[in-house]
């Protein structure tokens, strides 16, 4: 039974990776090899979506830092079209509404952030109780 729960382990991994990386769940459960019901009936189990919400979640940070390390770039056309006479009137607001969008959108990923942490040790602080 110690085997099967080590090849159980590794095959939840790989199912959270296709999840990640195939277009449904009908294909992730044939890249990893199981039944869509078994994925299915995983989904369903508390560890395995902490586990898949957190790969999720690494996932989405490594794009944000990707477009973070490109906002000077992003910014520096979105600021020249904002101000350029040439940019018709809807390309200028376009422009400006998307520097603010980006600008929100990092001023709530860091408040997420801090929710988590709150979250995190608030049930660490259950658990000592």
């Amino acid at each position: 039974m110690k085997g099967h729960g080590s090849k159980f382990g590794r095959k939840k991994e790989a199912a959270i990776a296709a999840l990640l990386s195939e277009k449904n769940q009908a294909e992730a459960a044939r890249v990893v090899g199981i039944d869509l019901s078994t994925l299915k009936r995983w989904m369903r189990l508390p560890e395995f979506i902490e586990e898949y919400r957190r790969a999720r979640w690494a996932v989405v940070e490594q794009a944000y830092a990707r477009v973070q390390q490109n906002t000077p770039a992003a910014a520096s056309v979105l600021l020249k079209l904002m101000v350029d006479p040439a940019t018709p009137s809807s390309g200028r607001i376009r422009a400006a509404l998307g520097t603010f969008g980006l600008a929100r959108e990092a001023l709530d990923l860091d408040i997420e952030t801090r929710v988590a942490a709150l979250e995190a040790a608030a049930a660490i602080g259950k658990h000592r109780r």
